[in-house]
């Protein structure tokens, strides 16, 4: 039989805890404690708990890297079945989106940062490459975020087409592309440099105005017009 919760003493037991004290006095192990609700024979919950966060080999000490881990990879850890490592996902899922800014229609975009504060969460810690375009009204007000690729399509073999045919369609005066390095490093490669600059002298002949192209890193991000603009001087 697997140790509960409640059969710990009332001082250990996480949900008392929050219930009579609160949230923010519990450690992440027992906030994690509370959505695993069960430990196994060994371990209780907590010291469940405690073991998946020793799987942190990140330079944050935070509960995000959990985001990072798969399903499977979830359940290799003892103790963790099918349906706690869905529950974990989905909880880091729910924190995720609790931070997304989710209205971010007619928000005008002033400088690189005001847009990759919006996008900063979405792309933080990704493992794969994602390409977005935002795109904006004559305010700079956006209009609409879409996926133009993810996954295994490196930004450089996009067809141009492709990333255009949306404010295209859409009669949209401006627009920015955004994409992420997973690495968590956000300097753009010299093919990501090339590749907007042929992105922009396309925009151009079409009426279009490209206003910059942002590379996401870890919580960090550059502006690859900024960066030519610098260089340039």
């Amino acid at each position: 039989m697997s140790m509960k919760i409640k059969e710990l003493p009332e001082l250990e037991r996480p949900y008392e805890k929050l219930e009579m004290y609160g949230e923010k006095v519990l450690s992440d192990a027992e906030l994690l404690a509370i959505i695993i609700k069960t430990g196994t024979k060994e371990e209780t919950a907590v010291q469940l708990a405690q073991r998946l966060l020793s799987l942190n080999n990140t330079e944050e000490e935070n509960l995000k890297f959990l985001q990072t881990l798969t399903i499977q990879e979830l359940m290799e850890q003892k103790g963790i079945g099918k349906v706690k490592a869905i529950q974990l996902k989905a909880v880091g899922e729910i924190a995720i989106r609790m931070f997304r800014t989710s209205n971010y229609n007619k928000k005008i975009i002033k400088k690189p940062q005001d847009l990759a504060k919006i996008l900063m969460s979405d792309l933080y810690y990704q493992k794969e490459e994602i390409v977005k375009i935002v795109i904006l009204n004559t305010k700079n007000e956006i209009l609409k975020i879409e996926d133009i690729a993810k996954g295994g399509t490196n930004l450089v073999n996009i067809p141009i087409k492709d990333i255009l045919s949306e404010p295209i369609r859409m009669k949209a005066p401006k627009f920015i592309l955004v994409h992420n390095h997973p690495s968590g490093n956000p300097t753009p490669s010299q093919k990501d440099i090339v590749f907007t600059d042929e992105l922009n002298k396309a925009s151009q002949q079409l009426g279009l105005i490209m206003l910059d192209h942002i590379v996401v890193g870890k919580m960090n991000y550059v502006s690859i017009f900024s960066l030519e603009r610098k260089t340039q001087v």
